[in-house]
């Protein structure tokens, strides 16, 4: 296959980016490549000033969330400080702390693919690290408790509700 710029050598580097969702492909031989996007075959891989964390996150945001959703959250605009959620998708910044409110819908798929949770729990000091580990243990029982009750799943609930006794009265 010949290269796509300049039509004489071998395409031997094949690019291809997805911004907004619409993908871009290329096929170069290593001299355009390295004149186009600063790809040198010698390095790894230099990513040229397309590489952004805004472009990242702008491809997640597509991949994650349904379209509909998307649109839906995409007209919304922060009551405090106007960002929409179109602005976020364009350049990776929400304006305000109530942001993370007004685009919870298209924001929560996002941050639970990327950081492996939605609640963010920090880091537990060593002193005070046990106790509060039960305590969050405890958190977490109840919340299966509820669960397991609404399914009717009465067995296993009776199992976390022994677990939950145990667990407080160690706690005592």
């Amino acid at each position: 296959m010949l290269c796509e710029n300049c039509h004489k050598n071998e395409a031997n580097v094949h690019f291809t980016q997805i911004i907004n969702g619409e993908k871009q492909e290329l096929n170069l031989c290593e001299s355009c490549a390295n004149k186009i996007q600063g790809i040198s075959m010698e390095n790894d891989f230099i990513f040229g000033p397309s590489f952004s964390f805004q472009n990242i996150l702008s491809g997640l945001m597509d991949y994650m969330s349904p379209a509909v959703q998307i649109n839906k959250v995409s007209e919304v605009s922060c009551k405090n400080c106007g960002t929409t959620f179109k602005d976020f998708k364009k350049n990776g910044l929400l304006g305000c702390s109530e942001c993370y409110e007004t685009f919870a819908q298209g924001l929560s798929p996002v941050i639970k693919r990327v950081q492996g949770n939605i609640e963010h729990t920090g880091k537990i000091p060593k002193k005070l690290g046990k106790g509060i580990i039960e305590k969050r243990r405890i958190i977490k029982l109840k919340e299966e408790l509820q669960k397991a009750i609404a399914n009717e799943e009465y067995e296993k609930a009776a199992e976390i509700r022994d677990m939950i006794k145990s667990l407080q009265k160690n706690e005592e």
